[in-house]
């Protein structure tokens, strides 16, 4: 059986979209870089993300119900990079463009955006798979895809 690392080392030559997953709850905001992302069904529409349950949006999300996807581009690494990383929540939001509107944050300028609602939780690993409603899906102008290739971000 591989290691977590040879599996990790093998799987960082496989490019994935990258996409921030963003909660707020009464206030507290918090958003989390993911390659994850995963469309589970199209009728009703679903997807799926596995989320650390020591990343610091693991039980925020738990509470929120619903959370809010920015599918980035090129030319978004700086905001990939920003929320990958563990920063404290005012200094996270400070100076990113969010877009007006109700429920969690959606980053400006994104591919795209969803909002989804959480359906279910599976625990896998050392991870937890949410499955989310999509309740919103809007695209935003073509632009290349940002993916997670070899421990960084290149548009493809």
């Amino acid at each position: 059986m591989p290691t977590g690392e040879e599996l990790r080392s093998l799987m960082r030559r496989f490019p994935s979209g990258v996409a921030v997953v963003t909660v707020d709850l009464e206030g507290e905001r918090i958003g989390l870089t993911v390659s994850s992302l995963v469309p589970l069904s199209l009728d009703p529409p679903l997807v799926g993300l596995a989320v650390s349950r020591q990343a610091a949006l693991h039980e925020l999300l738990r509470r929120a119900g619903s959370f809010g996807v920015s599918l980035l581009r090129e030319g978004q690494e700086e905001l990939a990079t920003r929320f990958s990383r563990g920063v404290p929540p005012i200094a996270l939001w400070a100076g990113v463009e969010v877009r007006a509107g109700p429920g969690p944050p959606l980053l400006e300028g994104a591919l795209g955006w969803l909002r989804c609602e959480t359906r279910a939780e599976h625990a896998v690993g050392d991870h937890t798979l949410f499955v989310g409603e999509v309740v919103l899906a809007e695209p935003g102008a073509p632009a290349r895809p940002l993916v997670h290739l070899e421990s960084g971000f290149v548009a493809v």
